[in-house]
């Protein structure tokens, strides 16, 4: 099985259209501008692991063929990160074994707190998962596949996230501000997933000019720009973007 990575969803909190069919400045007629909340997914051998679990996840997951779950690592607590856990336990019961879940301390806590259902018992039902708090460098195994990944603080506003960095991909969806720490360790990317929202500043959020900024720093062989609002389009984005830098759309892939 080949090593494989998907954006599953590439589009802001509220995805595109909004719930009431506002498409903002997109092209409705171009199928890459149809985007779901922002989430990933690693195909490690016969590992499968998610990246944050969107309010779209199921149908992520459907659409991509995903069999099976084996682990969760998350970015931070947000709702549109967060939200769609629940949708994983056929995949707990499919495999009768919890679903390992990872996260920061800060954000362990907080996932606990909001979905108390998922880890610990409560009216009769058993919890579908297992909560471990991630170091800077951790693994995630099945048999004889190992992922090293490590994580790295980012700034989100008034919280702490973080992004992760595995074969050579780093995945920096959620984010206005990458301390030095660890934006020394960004160097020499094949692939770079980076945050860019909208064409104006956001207070915890990248935009379009700043993200520019960064990838044109960091040089890594490719970047794509993702958790894209309303105001950026798909087509009009790439046209005017340099060869190695690209926007994303749900379900652009490759192998690594």
């Amino acid at each position: 099985m080949k090593n494989k990575f998907t954006i599953l969803g590439c589009g802001s909190s509220l995805g595109s259209p909004w719930i009431t069919n506002f498409w903002g400045r997109l092209d409705k007629k171009n199928k890459k501008n149809l985007r779901t909340r922002c989430c990933a997914h690693i195909q490690f051998g016969n590992l499968s692991v998610l990246i944050d679990t969107s309010p779209d996840i199921k149908e992520q997951i459907k659409k991509n063929k995903i069999k099976n779950v084996d682990a969760v690592i998350y970015t931070h607590e947000h709702a549109d990160q967060s939200v769609g856990i629940f949708e994983l336990r056929p995949f707990f019961w499919k495999n009768k074994i919890k679903i390992p879940v990872y996260g920061s301390k800060r954000t362990s806590k907080l996932l606990k707190e909001k979905y108390t259902f998922c880890f610990s018992p409560r009216s009769g039902y058993k919890p579908i998962m297992s909560l471990h708090v991630f170091k800077e460098h951790f693994k995630i195994k099945k048999k004889n596949n190992i992922l090293n990944i490590q994580a790295l603080e980012l700034q989100h506003g008034m919280i702490k996230a973080n992004g992760f960095i595995f074969q050579k991909i780093a995945y920096l969806s959620d984010c206005n501000k990458i301390p030095k720490k660890s934006l020394n360790k960004l160097k020499n990317l094949d692939y770079l997933i980076i945050d860019c929202l909208r064409k104006k500043p956001h207070p915890s959020h990248f935009h379009y000019d700043e993200t520019i900024k960064i990838a044109k720093v960091l040089k890594a062989k490719k970047t794509v720009l993702t958790n894209l609002h309303v105001d950026l389009d798909y087509s009009k984005l790439k046209k005017k973007l340099p060869n190695n830098i690209i926007p994303a759309y749900d379900g652009l892939s490759f192998n690594f």
